[in-house]
């Protein structure tokens, strides 16, 4: 499965929202492959981040 997560903290925090947010209706997620890093600048900072994932999870028996 493929999404992306957002945060105007850093890399981390979007992977981290990304999951939380499947985890509410993906079970069993096993793994995570960063696909994609992007970023919104503003003022010359970065504004937020953008991170694609790719997940890995079983399929229940």
């Amino acid at each position: 499965m493929e999404l992306t997560g957002s945060s105007e903290v850093g890399t981390d925090d979007a992977i981290n929202n990304a999951i939380e947010a499947a985890s509410k209706t993906v079970k069993n997620m096993d793994w995570f492959e960063v696909i994609e890093t992007r970023g919104h600048i503003s003022n010359n900072r970065i504004k937020h981040w953008q991170v694609t994932l790719k997940i890995g999870f079983r399929i229940e028996n």
